[in-house]
C-alpha cells in the first residue's frame, strides 16, 4: 500500500513539473492557440497545486474565473480573430491534437486529486488548525463576514464604482442610431400613442363592367 505522504508529495511535483512546462510552452509556442491552451493548462495545474495545500476556495475561483471563463473567451477570440484565411477554413480540426493531449493531462491530474482525496490527510506540523479542522472556503467565508466585514463592503463598493465609471467613459452617443431610453419609456402615456380617428361611413362606389366589342369592329 502507497503510503498517502508519499503519494501526495508525488503529486505535488507532478503538478509542479507540468505548471512550469505548460508555462514555457506559453511563451515559446510560436502559434496562438497553442499557447493558449499551455496557458490553461497553466491554470489547471496550478489550481491541483493549491487543492493540495486545502487552499480549495483559491483552486476553484482560479478554475471557475479564469479557465472556465477569461481563457476560453481569450481562446475563442484568437481563433477568430485569425488573419490567414486557409488556416480559418481548417477549422478547430486543426487544433484537435493539442487540445486532446491539455485534455487528457488535466483528467491524469483530476484523477490524481480524487486519489490524494481518498487517502486519509495528514496534518503536517505548522499547519494552521482553522484550515485543518474544516473547509477552507467555510473558514474563509466565516472570516469575511464577521471579523473582516467592513473591509470587504469597503472593496466591494470600490469595484461597483470601478464598474459604472467604465460603463460611464466607455458610453458614446452617436448621431444617428436609434437607440432605446429607459425613462422615457417608463413614462410614455397610451393616450400620447394612440389616437382613434371618427370617419363617416361612406358607400362604396359601384363599378359597371365594361363593354367588349368583337374583334375587327370598329
Amino acid at each position: 500500500m502507497i503510503n498517502p505522504s508519499v503519494f501526495q508529495l508525488v503529486c505535488f511535483y507532478l503538478f509542479g513539473a507540468v505548471t512550469v512546462l505548460a508555462a514555457l510552452g506559453v511563451i515559446t509556442l510560436r502559434n496562438s492557440v497553442h499557447a493558449v491552451l499551455s496557458l490553461v493548462l497553466t491554470f489547471f495545474s496550478a489550481s491541483c497545486v493549491w487543492l493540495l495545500a486545502q487552499a480549495e476556495f483559491l483552486a476553484i475561483a482560479l478554475i471557475v474565473v479564469y479557465v472556465g471563463a477569461v481563457m476560453v473567451l481569450f481562446l475563442f477570440v484568437v481563433m477568430m480573430l485569425d488573419i490567414d484565411q486557409e488556416k480559418v477554413r481548417e477549422g478547430f480540426v486543426k487544433f484537435l491534437p493539442v487540445g486532446l493531449f491539455v485534455a487528457v493531462v488535466m483528467l491524469v491530474e483530476m484523477l490524481a486529486l480524487i486519489g490524494v482525496k481518498a487517502q486519509p490527510m495528514q496534518v503536517a506540523m505548522g499547519a494552521d488548525p482553522a484550515a485543518a479542522a474544516g473547509s477552507n472556503t467555510a473558514w474563509l467565508g466565516q472570516a469575511l463576514y464577521t471579523s473582516y466585514l467592513l473591509p470587504f463592503e469597503v472593496a466591494a463598493l470600490i469595484l461597483t464604482v470601478g464598474v459604472v465609471a467604465a460603463v460611464a467613459l466607455t458610453l458614446r452617443h452617436r448621431g444617428g442610431v436609434r437607440h432605446q431610453t429607459a425613462g422615457e419609456q417608463v413614462l410614455v402615456n397610451a393616450r400620447d400613442r394612440v389616437r382613434i380617428v371618427k370617419m363617416d361611413a361612406s358607400t362604396p362606389a359601384i363599378v359597371t363592367p365594361r363593354e367588349t366589342k368583337p374583334e375587327g369592329t370598329p
